[in-house]
């Protein structure tokens, strides 16, 4: 069955338009998920709304939205007059400018959708604006009304599609300056960090999206499954404690041995940059 659309509209370069739709690339469909039972009868519980002054549940139909103009004081808005507030982005995305997608920084990044063409009467055109962007090597900035919120956005080609990501607002992005402010500065030692190199060296890899295993899940699914059978539930297992490191330079030659890395030491040294010698002490090395 194919995914429902999450959004149905036109993608515009300047007089080029096509029709488009959005799906979402995250899938939850398959992830546990849990229902709230009554404990004693077994049975699945629903909520209600509750008037907070009466204390008396709504009826069906009894509640409406409304937005605090001041203390206590609200303006009422219903649904339909909701739906009715149209701006040009509920229903065209104009690409209005075009970017190295590198050049977005990975913070104001937020979710993915696969765009494709609605028809086949916009296939040529949507493939002419992706393969545009794809010699260019662009992506093109544009804004959307997703669940009732404008939101900035980049697109850029992906295949025979495009992928289109929602950017964050920049005033709701914390700076790092203002969470990293209580980072000292810190010298560090050059032949300290020339055998961290050498370990991060001996783990490189690709990258495979399909060798990461949920674990939490699968535990979650070993429970389920003890429960089920009538046994106890499975002991959790006692987070290994982290070893006390007092001499971070004997701990990263320890960490190089144990990674395999200790014999290859000097040949992977001579391919590296020289490094001027730091002089260090015992004292500099040693970390609480």
């Amino acid at each position: 069955m194919a995914p429902r659309p999450a959004w149905k509209g036109y993608l515009k370069l300047s007089l080029v338009t096509c029709a488009i739709e959005l799906t979402n690339v995250v899938t939850h469909a398959e992830k546990v998920s849990f229902r709230i039972l009554n404990r004693k009868t077994g049975n699945t519980v629903r909520r209600i709304y509750v008037d907070a002054g009466t204390g008396k549940p709504l009826e069906e139909g009894d509640e409406i939205k409304g937005y605090e103009v001041s203390d206590g004081e609200f303006v009422h808005i219903e649904e339909d007059e909701i739906e009715a507030v149209e701006i040009e982005s509920s229903h065209t995305m104009s690409l209005d400018g075009f970017v190295e997608k590198s050049s977005i920084e990975q913070i104001y990044l937020d979710t993915p959708y696969y765009v494709s063409p609605t028809d086949e009467v916009s296939e040529e055109a949507f493939a002419v604006i992706r393969d545009a962007m794809a010699a260019r090597k662009m992506a093109g900035l544009a804004r959307i009304v997703l669940y009732q919120r404008e939101r900035p956005v980049v697109i850029e080609p992906l295949g025979k599609g495009m992928v289109l990501t929602t950017l964050r607002y920049d005033d709701t992005v914390r700076r790092p300056a203002t969470v990293f402010e209580g980072i000292k500065a810190t010298k560090t030692d050059d032949e300290m960090i020339d055998l961290a190199q050498h370990i991060i060296d001996g783990k490189k890899t690709k990258f495979d999206p399909s060798k990461f295993d949920d674990r939490y899940e699968e535990a979650l699914l070993e429970l389920i499954r003890a429960k089920k059978a009538g046994r106890k539930a499975p002991k959790a297992k006692a987070p290994p404690k982290p070893s006390n490191v007092v001499n971070l330079f004997d701990a990263l030659k320890r960490s190089l041995n144990a990674e395999g890395g200790g014999k290859a030491d000097k040949s992977s040294s001579k391919k590296t940059a020289p490094r001027p010698k730091a002089k260090t002490s015992a004292s500099k090395r040693k970390s609480a």
